[in-house]
């Protein structure tokens, strides 16, 4: 398992979440993200629950298979659920855990402008930035607020990347009421 992060040296892209469900804007970040950072893969690592939503609407079974199966093209994006390797939801655990099968890897975590507004607010952000480069893609409705977020005022320049895309007028919340 995860014996494609061996490689040394590479650089791999990190989307969290619970995919509930998966669809075109993941894959369209992703997309862009390996194009411009040039990233050997992008791992969707698909969490049990959000911490700061109440449940998921779709079972975690049922999440990976949809990432899986919109995802087969994609090649270079792996769906992993990791939380029962780490024993842990915490980002920086799973980043430490990543780093620790590869110390080399090159690792850019990857989020929506809506959740650089509250990454103060997780668990050791400052660390997260520590060990990752953040790309955060703009969405729509969150390009002001993100930017004049505490996260966006006190993470140095060079170690984040706020990446402007035609906009992607979709989102799990919005997929679950169709």
């Amino acid at each position: 398992m995860l014996n494609y992060l061996k490689k040394r040296n590479i650089k791999i892209g990190v989307l969290g979440g619970t995919f509930d469900p998966a669809h075109k804007g993941h894959l369209i970040i992703s997309r862009i993200a390996k194009k411009k950072i040039k990233l050997s893969y992008i791992i969707w690592s698909i969490t049990r629950k959000n911490p700061f939503k109440k449940r998921s609407k779709i079972n975690l079974e049922e999440r990976i298979k949809i990432s899986k199966k919109i995802t087969k093209k994609d090649r270079f994006i792996k769906i992993e659920f990791l939380e029962h390797k780490i024993n842990s939801k915490k980002t920086i655990d799973l980043i430490r855990f990543l780093k620790k099968i590869n110390n080399t890897l090159d690792i850019f975590f990857i989020m929506g402008a809506d959740n650089l507004i509250k990454f103060h607010k997780w668990n050791r952000w400052k660390q997260i930035v520590e060990l990752t480069k953040i790309l955060v893609f703009d969405r729509q409705g969150y390009k002001s607020k993100s930017l004049n977020s505490i996260a966006a005022k006190k993470i140095p320049k060079d170690r984040w990347k706020f990446i402007k895309l035609k906009k992607v007028n979709i989102s799990s919340s919005q997929i679950r009421k169709i």
